[in-house]
């Protein structure tokens, strides 16, 4: 089978893959993606993709993928995760929300209550209708990102 995208290292790259492997720096996937890096370069094993696939216990998909950034995107981006562009999901409290939140925290807890609990805060900001959902850890999370 022809490949389309042929992996060649240049030995520069042949050695920072080599070094991620021998000292397991990085993430596990990263260590994986360098292995498969190195078995997939044509000038040195040149493995078929199935074979390197079993080897390392992935799809023959993912050898492919990764042949792929290799050639369109260059070797920096291959190695490390690509970071996400966009939260998974948007935040809910911008500044003027957690200014209302904090502004309750530091104010008086309802009667009956000692002091304000994350449920407590979180209930009275929907209540309050400053957001129509949330959830006690988020809450947990703005006061203290401020503290």
């Amino acid at each position: 089978m022809n490949k389309k995208y042929i992996v060649r290292l240049s030995d520069a790259e042949r050695v920072v893959c080599q070094d991620v492997v021998k000292r397991l720096k990085g993430s596990s996937e990263k260590v994986k993606r360098a292995q498969i890096l190195l078995k997939a370069d044509a000038d040195v094993f040149g493995w078929p993709d199935a074979k390197i696939a079993e080897a390392f216990d992935c799809r023959v998909q993912t050898v492919e993928s990764l042949r792929k950034r290799l050639v369109m995107e260059g070797f920096e981006s291959v190695l490390d995760r690509k970071p996400r562009t966009t939260p998974p999901t948007p935040c809910k409290l911008d500044g003027e929300r957690e200014a209302k939140l904090i502004a309750m925290r530091l104010g008086k807890p309802p009667a009956g209550y000692g002091r304000w609990s994350l449920q407590l805060l979180a209930d009275e900001m929907v209540a309050l209708e400053v957001v129509e959902s949330i959830c006690p850890e988020t809450i947990r999370k703005t006061l203290k990102k401020t503290a």
